[in-house]
């Protein structure tokens, strides 16, 4: 089933402007209005939160603005550039969340989700994450993801705070309590309806479809059906002229898997020559089969690092076959390297070249386009003395950093995510325990070892400069050995809270 995300930017002109300005930008706090002309007229065509917060509003006249709210921050209005900012940001999308992006101005974008989202965690975690990093980078925005753009569209407008998922196969019930103006329809045709006593979209669906279209014409029908799915709209993926991709067009269309698969191997070779070209290496591939009832089906492919083999290239896009739903038939299909970086020399070598370093990211871009690129990863050293912060994610085919764990005393083979807390007994305060408790289960203490002591970094918040733990590593009679610590230093009773814990496990 096909999902769609609608990605709104409330306040994508003031957002932009302020991005551009870098540290020039005026403070968040201070009220923002974009001004242009209606007419003879000047008037605010895009406000921040703190301008509308203030009482300003777009369509004001500019004169009653600045009237209406002390020290408001007046800057001109570019429609061209917001466009072109919005062009970019749909690259950036194109290039790490799904094949079938585009813009939909003049403040949002829409992707085409299907397949992908299990890429980045769920479409939950997928929502989240695009939030999250567009508000990292200053831009303020809402999401929804649906069965159709319609849908979508009016869920991040009117529903999403900041982001919803409708479930699969939603039908109307998402939209029966969304206002008329969620359909897209022209501001006099939404006052025309609320002048016949209908507010919301539900109202519209309880009436015959006849008399509507014959008072207001086709585009109020052909907007509730594209909202509901009856009606197709097509969404036409960004391609700037810098992407490489090749198409090839059928005279007839096809649907058999072995006919995709074969044009699918000769498309790879025109785009390998193209690459090569170029001296650059696909680590991104959207294939794009567009049916003949002009719908697209998408299916990404990533590599681990930049390549043009042409069959290993193959291989991973015929992998994916089972994934398209050919339905009547395909007339067009374009392969495009949407991630391309400069391939090294040693990567074109011959196998006659003595390379004594195995070779896996043939196997690596295998299981990442099976399990996704979240689930694949190495374990890399953090220069830090704190044990639960020493480890950070990095890609599996990552250069090595050459840090290294402390080497002088050793750490357990199985480290918990959080320390457990544990029941213990000992002779004395700052000793390590004679027996401890965990799980429930009793276990006496049979050898020990330490303390090593391990101070809080006080540079990350207060609470850490007075932060000590002393770690021990300990055997039990059953001859398990155990990395276990008391927080505190076992003689200020002052010093964080003295308590045991269990933090890991030798193998």
């Amino acid at each position: 089933m096909t999902r769609v995300v609608s990605l709104f930017l409330p306040s994508w002109s003031t957002d932009r402007l302020r991005r551009k300005a870098g540290d020039a930008a005026p403070p968040a706090e201070a009220p923002l209005a974009l001004i242009g002309r209606d007419g003879r007229k000047q008037v605010v065509l895009a406000a921040d939160a703190a301008a509308q917060a203030a009482g300003v509003c777009v369509g004001m006249a500019a004169t009653k603005a600045r009237v209406l709210v002390q020290g408001l921050i007046v800057h001109d209005h570019d429609a061209i550039a917001d466009a072109q900012a919005l062009d970019r940001l749909a690259l950036w999308m194109l290039q790490r969340y799904a094949p079938i992006v585009t813009a939909d101005p003049p403040e949002g974008l829409v992707i085409d989700s299907t397949g992908a989202d299990h890429l980045h965690g769920g479409e939950d975690a997928m929502l989240a994450g695009l939030i999250d990093r567009l508000a990292a980078s200053g831009v303020h925005a809402r999401a929804a993801i649906a069965d159709t753009w319609g849908a979508a569209h009016a869920l991040a407008r009117y529903a999403a705070k900041p982001a919803l998922v409708a479930p699969a196969g939603h039908g109307s019930a998402v939209l029966a309590g969304l206002p008329l103006a969620a359909l897209r329809l022209p501001a006099d045709m939404v006052a025309a309806l609320h002048v016949l006593g209908f507010e919301r979209i539900g109202d519209l669906l309880a009436q015959p479809r006849a008399p509507l279209t014959l008072r207001f014409g086709p585009q109020l029908g052909r907007r509730i059906d594209q909202a509901l799915g009856a009606l197709s709209e097509p969404i036409d993926p960004i391609r700037p002229d810098e992407l490489i991709e090749v198409k090839r067009n059928f005279a007839e269309p096809i649907g058999a898997a072995e006919t995709i698969a074969r044009y699918i191997g000769k498309l790879v070779v025109q785009l390998c020559a193209e690459l090569e070209a170029k001296g650059l290496g696909a680590k991104r591939l959207d294939l794009i089969c567009r049916r003949v009832d002009n719908r697209l089906q998408a299916v990404r492919v990533g590599t681990a690092m930049p390549v043009r083999d042409v069959r290993r290239l193959t291989r991973l896009l015929t992998d994916k076959i089972e994934t398209i739903e050919p339905g009547f038939g395909i007339e067009i299909l374009s392969l495009t390297a949407t991630l391309a970086e400069p391939l090294s020399e040693k990567q074109t070598l011959t196998a006659m070249v003595d390379d004594r370093v195995p070779d896996v990211s043939d196997l690596v871009d295998t299981l990442i386009n099976r399990v996704g690129e979240r689930s694949l990863y190495r374990a890399a050293p953090i220069a830090t003395e704190v044990p639960e912060r020493s480890v950070r994610r990095i890609a599996p085919m990552a250069p090595d950093t050459g840090a290294t764990w402390p080497g002088h005393w050793p750490r357990p083979s199985r480290l918990l995510a959080s320390p457990e807390p544990i029941e213990t007994m000992a002779l004395l305060p700052d000793h390590p325990p004679v027996a401890f408790t965990w799980r429930g289960i009793r276990r006496r203490v049979r050898h020990a070892d330490g303390p090593e002591r391990i101070r809080g970094e006080w540079w990350r918040r207060d609470a850490e400069l007075t932060a000590v733990r002393d770690y021990f590593r300990v055997e039990d009679d059953a001859g398990e050995r155990y990395w276990i610590f008391r927080s505190g230093d076992g003689e200020d009773p002052n010093s964080v809270s003295q308590r045991w814990f269990l933090h890991g496990v030798f193998g």
